[in-house]
């Protein structure tokens, strides 16, 4: 969508019918002619993953995949990405669309940094669509840069994509274009799909609409065949985001159907139930993709600012916070939940054959253990389960009566639950999964009560400084001021120079640069109400120790003393 982030907030939302106020621009460079070159071998470009054939996408064992997902802010909330795909992947999503930065606009996601986020789709088994996002209204936002710009930032993260073709879709820029020159569309996008040829990105290729992605123009629509026949391997789909110019069910099927009649591939790559410039039919969007077997993309999961917050899918970043917007995209009429179905690649038995032969489920569980329990969240741990062919992951399950929701989803044998209500009993259990998707059979449950709202992050924290210049010691003590125990913590804080950690006593400490996380030894768990835990550390700076101003006890803000 036109609407994006700056410096971690997004900006001020526009879309694609607002009068042009930026001056129009050229072409952009490296434009090219249409290469209309005989298609390469149709053999090895399926073997090598997705692919299209008679305007159907196919995965890499040649089974029809309908994108069902939501797009993800990555390039300014990156440190969201590892719970927000844990989380979109709970919902039941098959797919995420993730905002890259080239570095034009925004700080460049890097080769290491595209890699993680790949490795990370995959361990949550969502297929990853990978998108530049600076090429956003190009020629008419003068910070925009064209699509020759973003083609040579994929060649730049090329090694993070090698290999990748059965679990990754490379789209090559974000609404390319906006209002004015946009005649260029066609041209510039067959450049970029050459040299990404050229180069050897052998991935099914997305291509965005102009027009702020709404193609209100029809220049995508109109142009799409010749697109599509300069791609030697025949493996491009149309992206168009439906937003206030489709407000109405005829012109969603009208659109979609040019497509579907000309056997062309075309995915709903953005679209919301509101925005500034309309007010699009998402129903309509939603049960026309269902009926045509088009994927469809929700913006977004989260992050969303300037006046646009109501396309938040989640409050914070909270999966169990769903607005509105959330709540009919997942859980509605032809929503995620009810029409999603996992790529069958995920499904492979480890020959890459994608036959599906393990059928054995997981070991159940352990029965989980409650710790650190505030009044909205409560962490749980539990032994792991145990699978013929490797446990990928598990799902915390809240248990009420017969049925039971999943909550959280977790990679190792422990994870956080959020999102609770105060001074509320709550019964949990957990599944593992499996590389096939195989399902185990539920733990033994834990019942657990949040504390009371009045009573959290109830605390004060006292830091005493032996300070030797080089070396220090600290002696810290957390006091609960709150009515009710403390069963289980863990202090953040910051040092506020370069000081590192040697050594703790009474407690275990994790430090990732001034970050330190102290959690609690068994003969330390437990703060009585009232009451107070002591411990100390040893470190090391190159000179100046100053004290931490700010405290968190199990996420809670604690004065200090």
């Amino acid at each position: 969508m036109r609407t994006r982030l700056a410096a971690a907030t997004l900006i001020t939302a526009c879309a694609a019918l607002l009068t042009t106020t930026a001056p129009a621009h050229a072409a952009a460079p490296g434009a090219g002619t249409p290469r209309a070159g005989a298609p390469r071998a149709e053999a090895a470009a399926e073997a090598t993953g997705f692919h299209v054939r008679d305007g159907r996408l196919l995965d890499a064992n040649g089974a029809d995949f309908v994108l069902r997902g939501v797009n993800h802010a990555h390039a300014w909330y990156p440190s969201r990405t590892a719970q927000a795909l844990k989380d979109i992947k709970a919902k039941g999503a098959n797919a995420v669309r993730v905002v890259l930065a080239t570095g034009d606009q925004w700080a460049k996601n890097d080769t290491a940094d595209v890699a993680n986020v790949v490795s990370q789709c995959k361990q949550n088994r969502l297929v990853c669509i990978l998108e530049a996002h600076d090429t956003t209204g190009y020629g008419e936002s003068g910070a925009a840069v064209s699509l020759s710009k973003a083609v040579d930032y994929w060649l730049s993260v090329k090694s993070a994509l090698a290999g990748q073709e059965k679990y990754v879709m490379v789209d090559i820029g974000n609404e390319p274009f906006g209002n004015t020159g946009y005649s260029a569309w066609t041209a510039d996008t067959e450049s970029a799909i050459g040299r990404l040829r050229d180069a050897g990105i052998d991935h099914t290729l997305l291509v965005d609409a102009p027009n702020w992605g709404q193609d209100w123009s029809f220049t995508m629509r109109d142009n799409a065949a010749g697109v599509f026949a300069a791609d030697p391997e025949r493996n491009t789909v149309f992206d168009i985001h439906m937003y206030g110019v489709y407000d109405t069910a005829a012109e969603v099927r009208d659109y979609l159907d040019h497509f579907v009649s000309a056997h062309l591939p075309v995915v709903i790559g953005e679209f919301g139930d509101m925005h500034s410039d309309g007010d699009p039919d998402e129903d309509a969007i939603m049960a026309d993709a269902h009926a045509l077997g088009i994927g469809y993309l929700g913006w977004s999961w989260s992050g969303n600012g300037g006046g646009v917050e109501y396309l938040d899918l989640v409050q914070n970043f909270d999966a169990n916070s769903m607005t509105a917007w959330g709540r009919r995209l997942f859980d509605g009429a032809d929503g995620i939940r009810a029409t999603a179905k996992e790529a069958s690649v995920f499904s492979d038995d480890g020959d890459g054959g994608g036959n599906g032969a393990d059928t054995t489920p997981p070991t159940a569980p352990g029965a989980p253990t409650a710790s650190r329990v505030t009044a909205d969240s409560v962490r749980l741990d539990w032994p792991a389960a145990t699978d013929d062919t490797g446990v990928t992951g598990y799902d915390v399950v809240r248990v009420d009566g017969a049925g039971e929701t999943t909550v959280a989803t977790a990679t190792t044998t422990g994870t956080t639950v959020t999102g609770l209500a105060a001074n509320t009993a709550y019964t949990f259990a957990v599944r593992a999964r499996d590389a096939a998707g195989n399902r185990s059979a539920r733990s033994a449950t834990v019942t657990v009560t949040t504390g009371r709202s009045d009573t959290a992050g109830a605390c004060s924290v006292t830091y005493r400084l032996s300070d030797w210049g080089s070396s220090f010691n600290a002696d810290v003590t957390i006091h609960n001021t709150s009515a009710q125990a403390v069963d289980g913590w863990e202090l953040a804080f910051s040092f506020p120079g370069a000081q590192t950690i040697n050594s703790v006593w009474n407690a275990r400490a994790a430090q990732s640069g001034s970050a330190v996380r102290v959690t609690h030894e068994s003969w330390t768990r437990t703060i009585p109400a009232g009451g107070s835990v002591s411990f100390g550390l040893n470190g090391s700076s190159g000179g100046g120790n100053g004290v931490p101003t700010a405290f968190t006890l199990n996420g809670r803000a604690c004065s200090v003393s």
